[in-house]
C-alpha cells in the first residue's frame, strides 16, 4: 500500500474551509482544472465525494463536515513543527538543564548564574555535575546539557564550543606566609612545599615543566583533586596552590595571591555542547546568559 500524499492536507483544508474550487484555487495559487484535479485525487485517496454539488454551489458531506476541524488543527500543527522555533517565554520556561563543569567554575561563576538564571526565569533549574576527564561521550548521549572545559583532542569533533575566558595559573598562600613577605624568584618559590593538583594522580603540568627548563622541581607534599581543596589546603596551613586564577576569584578571598616567578601558557576555557541542542531556543538563552556571566566576573 502505497502512502498518501500528505501535500494534500493542504488541499483538502483550503477546500473544505472554502467550499469552492475556483476560490481555493485562488488561495493556493493554482489554476480551476488543478484544483480540480486535486479534488479529484482527494475523492480517490479517501473515498468520499467530500463536495457535492447543490445547486450552483458545493456543500461538504457528512464525512467532510467530521474532518473538517481535525484537518485544520492537523494543518496548523505541521505548520508550527516546521516552522523555526520561537523565543521561549521564560517566565513560563520549566526545564532542568545538567552542566558538567571542571572544578571551580561551579564555586566561581554559579552563584552568579543562578542568580541571572533564576531572575529571568523561575522554573528552570541548574545542576552542575564534576567533570572527572575530558570525554565528550555525556554529551553525545545527552546524559548533560553543557560542559566547560579546555578543548582537547579527545572530544569529539562534532562537539560545538565557544570560548568563554583566559586563564592562567597563579600562586596563592595564607596571609602571613614568607612568599607573602618578599620577592618570589623561581628557586624560592620551587623550594616551597606544593600542593599537586590531578583528577588522575600525580602527573607533569604546565609549571613542572616551566620549571624544568629553569633546572628546578617542585616539592610536591601532597596531591588533591581539585582546585578548591588545594585552596582550603593552602588556607590553613604553610603549603603552596598554584591554581587557575578566573576559576578560583572566589575561593582565594582574604589570600595572598602572587604571579609565577616564570612563564607558564595560558589557556582558553571553553563551553561545549552537542549539535542536537544548537537550535533549541531555551539552551540556546542559557549559552549566552553564560557567556555573560562569565565576561562579568574578572
Amino acid at each position: 500500500m502505497s502512502s498518501p500524499d500528505l501535500n494534500l492536507l493542504i488541499t483538502l483544508d483550503v477546500l473544505l474551509t472554502q467550499g469552492n474550487v475556483t476560490r481555493a484555487a485562488l488561495r493556493l495559487g493554482l489554476s480551476p482544472s488543478a484544483m480540480s484535479r486535486s479534488l479529484a485525487r482527494l475523492r480517490e485517496t479517501m473515498g468520499d465525494p467530500l463536495l457535492v454539488r447543490a445547486g450552483r454551489g458545493l456543500v461538504p458531506t457528512p464525512r467532510a463536515l467530521e474532518l473538517r476541524e481535525k484537518v485544520s488543527q492537523l494543518v496548523v500543527d505541521a505548520q508550527a513543527v516546521l516552522r523555526p522555533e520561537s523565543a521561549p517565554d521564560l517566565k513560563q520556561l520549566v526545564r532542568t538543564f545538567t552542566l558538567r563543569t571542571s572544578e571551580g567554575f561551579a564555586e566561581n561563576f554559579g552563584s552568579a548564574l543562578v542568580e541571572r538564571v533564576s531572575a529571568l526565569a523561575p522554573g528552570v533549574r541548574l545542576s552542575f555535575v564534576q567533570k572527572l576527564d575530558k570525554d565528550s561521550a555525556q554529551l553525545r548521549e545527552g546524559s548533560i546539557d553543557l560542559e566547560t572545559g579546555v578543548v582537547a583532542a579527545m572530544i569529539g569533533p562534532e562537539v560545538r564550543a565557544q570560548a568563554l575566558f583566559r586563564d592562567r595559573f597563579v600562586g596563592v598562600v595564607r596571609l602571613g606566609h614568607s612568599l607573602s613577605k618578599a620577592t618570589i624568584t623561581p628557586r624560592r618559590y620551587s623550594n616551597g612545599r606544593h600542593i599537586g593538583i590531578s583528577r588522575r594522580g600525580l602527573e607533569m603540568r604546565p609549571i613542572d615543566e616551566a620549571l624544568s627548563l629553569l633546572g628546578l622541581e617542585r616539592n610536591i607534599a601532597v596531591v588533591v583533586g581539585g582546585f578548591s581543596t588545594a585552596v582550603a589546603m593552602s588556607r590553613a596551613s604553610d603549603l603552596i596552590a598554584s591554581v587557575p586564577e578566573r576559576h578560583t576569584g572566589n575561593l582565594r578571598a582574604g589570600m595572598h595571591t602572587f604571579t609565577l616567578p616564570f612563564t607558564t601558557p595560558g589557556f582558553t576555557v571553553s563551553l561545549l555542547w552537542h549539535p542536537r541542542s544548537h537550535a533549541d531556543p531555551a539552551h540556546r538563552w542559557l549559552r549566552g546568559l553564560i557567556v555573560e556571566t562569565c565576561a562579568a566576573i574578572k
